[in-house]
């Protein structure tokens, strides 16, 4: 059979099928990744000679991963943990505030069951994927423009649009979080600059959280202008210890003077509700960290099998989120705050250590979360600047880095911050785009949408279900931040 490369003609309107002025578009970069060198896709669909689309489904994708150091299972749970255990835990018990002691403790497991499930669809499809185009392995977006070059030849033109997709809500999410980050330093330093102000002459008390922000802006550009992912890996460790110890101290606090279950809502009411959606699926939604931790397995399979990595580390999880949920609103009740590091004694060295400690392990975070956007970004505009790529890149980083700053300053109230990000962003990454992508990827396939086409209402549910979220916990945090800005 003749090597096929299929890349949709913009101009004709068409998938173009022809070896003559395609193959020339395609090079290799250092790390062997086909790089696009005009229009077209970057995942050319290829059959291999002499062998027929049967005989593909052979191809084994484990056994063409060629990696430097790969990762063992234990490896991979950690890094699995790390990469979903981040400031989202300490906005758990405002999501219980928002849901109820016991809906929300029923609906953490709920939630966090759904958001598992779709990474199980996803690398379930990733692998399916990566038998048909033979590559060892696939990224979040490449599967999604895969899928489309591989379904259905209707679909084929919009492989470019649904890499696109990603990538952007990826970037969004990720520098949505930054912007989050920035309000949590700032809260947090805020509190205690403000307890030792008050009796201070010389340094000005209750100063507006908007002023530590801006002070945050030569700290923050100095940071984000290492470009070398080595250089930040001994930051992500200070992190990393500062963040265990602050929550240990935090749960310490938690557990004193601990009031009956009975002075607590047991549900919120439907109107608080989307609130609560955004706020668990921005904390519970580690989908950006799968693929990465996934294709870098030794073990590729292990990943999504039972007990599995991915099962063990979203149980471990999703049980710690609940559980500083459920007593973090027990706690605190009606006053429980955005982050739970803000409720602690401001009057105590113990309390105001926490809120040092945390902050300064998430402004290290900034850094860390920042690198994967300004890399997609980088990646698809450098070819812009010729010569001037060094200089080019510090700006931009710069801008993103003002950007986020300024969002940050428009949006104090941390809360509905974290609501939005979450209902905009991770309803498309963790539950939209990984059903679409499965339902292309398996629509003209033999029994590829299962009996009955179960798999295509399991995933129309999932699409509908991620769509009400968005709608709707958008819309309520909107509008929280708009009354609180009044």
């Amino acid at each position: 059979m003749r090597p096929m490369i299929a890349e949709y003609d913009p101009k004709k309107k068409e998938v173009r099928n022809d070896l003559s002025d395609v193959m020339v578009k395609y090079k290799v970069d250092p790390i062997e990744i086909p790089v696009e060198q005009q229009a077209g896709s970057t995942l050319p669909l290829m059959e291999i000679p002499g062998r027929d689309v049967e005989a593909d489904e052979d191809y084994d994708p484990f056994k063409h991963r060629k990696l430097a150091h790969p990762t063992s299972d234990m490896d991979t749970l950690i890094h699995l943990l790390k990469g979903s255990l981040g400031s989202g835990i300490l906005a758990m018990p405002m999501a219980f505030l928002n849901a109820g002691l016991y809906f929300g403790l029923v609906a953490t497991f709920l939630i966090g069951g759904i958001c598992t499930y779709c990474v199980h669809v996803l690398v379930k499809t990733s692998h399916e994927l990566c038998r048909r185009m033979q590559k060892p392995s696939l990224g979040f977006a490449e599967t999604a423009e895969a899928a489309f070059l591989s379904g259905p030849p209707a679909m084929h033109k919009f492989s470019r649009l649904a890499k696109a997709l990603v990538n952007s809500f990826l970037v969004i999410d990720l520098l949505g979080c930054c912007c989050v980050y920035i309000v949590f330093v700032s809260k947090n330093i805020k509190q205690v600059a403000d307890f030792y102000a008050k009796d201070s002459e010389w340094f000005p008390h209750d100063m507006d959280v908007r002023i530590y922000m801006a002070l945050l802006l030569p700290l923050l550009i100095s940071m984000n202008l290492i470009r070398n992912l080595k250089y930040l890996a001994p930051f992500s460790m200070l992190a990393n210890l500062l963040v265990g110890t602050g929550m240990g101290i935090t749960f310490y606090y938690l557990f004193q003077d601990i009031p009956s279950v009975s002075e607590r809502k047991p549900f919120a009411g439907f109107n608080h509700l989307p609130t609560f959606f955004g706020t668990a699926i921005f904390a519970l939604e580690g989908i950006g960290v799968v693929m990465p931790l996934e294709n870098n397995m030794k073990t590729p399979r292990h990943f999504i099998g039972c007990p599995g990595v991915l099962n063990t580390g979203m149980f471990f999880v999703v049980s710690l989120y609940a559980f500083t949920g459920f007593f973090g609103y027990l706690k605190y009740g009606d006053m429980t705050s955005g982050s739970i590091t803000i409720n602690l004694p401001e009057d105590e060295v113990l309390g105001q250590s926490v809120k040092l400690m945390i902050a300064v392990a998430i402004f290290f975070t900034y850094s860390l979360q920042f690198y994967v956007p300004m890399d997609i970004i980088w990646r698809n505009v450098r070819h812009w600047f010729g010569a001037k790529k060094n200089l080019a890149e510090y700006s931009i980083r710069i801008f993103i880095i003002i950007i986020t700053l300024c969002i940050a300053i428009a949006i104090p109230n941390l809360g509905p911050f974290i609501s939005l990000v979450g209902a905009v962003c991770l309803s498309f990454l963790g539950l939209i785009f990984p059903s679409i992508i499965e339902i292309v990827a398996f629509w003209d396939r033999p029994n590829g949408l299962g009996r009955f086409n179960w798999v295509l209402w399991k995933n129309l549910f999932l699409i509908s279900f991620g769509i009400l979220g968005f709608l709707t916990g958008s819309y309520v945090s909107i509008i929280e931040i708009i009354e609180s800005k009044e």
